[in-house]
């Protein structure tokens, strides 16, 4: 109950008080690309349900039909204004909304689409979606980069599932075991620290095993 008043609190102040920089990215999606404000997409949620996350959107109208499900490199689907907003992560604010509704939490394991849920280790599965998915974790911290990451990789979407998705359960499965609402607000710092020049967290990677 404390996580949820938490969650509850704090996505209803950052709506508010972020409402000018909202207004502003909506109008600069709008202009910038002919196409919607947001990206809707199934993921799953907490005890394998689906849910639509609301994020800006950063690409081409329809870009999900023309490629690949991850976004790799300088992906030349993505829009001029999408490259900014996933730089600084502001395409990510939207998912306050998700969180006021009950799908997200501000800290949590970060939501899958169903196709890589459907990869989950059968003794990881349930762990991992005991808890709500979150809009920042550490694997979020760790894996920043990952677009350019995957850029490097000459398979990225077997990249991405042999060796990216194992660290991220790994790091999922120790947060659903022990989470605490004063390890949320690390995370929450410690992202924070990222997205503003921080240094990466690859030493808080879970050992194997967690």
């Amino acid at each position: 109950m404390p996580k949820r008043l938490f969650d509850l609190a704090f996505s209803s102040l950052a709506l508010v008080l972020l409402a000018p920089v909202l207004v502003a990215v909506a109008l600069w999606v709008r202009l910038d690309s002919p196409g919607g404000i947001f990206f809707r997409q199934t993921r799953i949620g907490r005890a394998g349900q689906p849910f639509r996350i609301y994020k800006f959107r950063t690409m081409q109208a329809g870009a999900d039909a023309a490629g690949p499900a991850i976004t790799v490199g300088a992906d030349a689907r993505i829009t001029r204004a999408g490259h900014w907003l996933r730089r600084t992560k502001l395409d990510e604010l939207p998912q306050f909304i998700n969180v006021l509704v009950g799908d997200m939490s501000i800290v949590g394991p970060r939501p899958e689409v169903p196709r890589y849920v459907a990869l989950y280790p059968e003794a990881l599965r349930g762990i991992v979606l005991s808890v709500r998915p979150g809009i920042t974790d550490l694997a979020s911290i760790e894996f920043r980069d990952e677009s350019t990451l995957l850029g490097q990789s000459s398979d990225p979407e077997r990249t991405y599932v042999q060796e990216i998705l194992p660290i991220k359960l790994q790091y999922a499965a120790r947060y659903a075991r022990a989470h605490t609402l004063w390890g949320d607000l690390k995370i929450i710092a410690q992202t924070a620290g990222a997205l503003w020049g921080g240094r990466s967290h690859r030493d808080m990677a879970p050992k194997d095993g967690a």
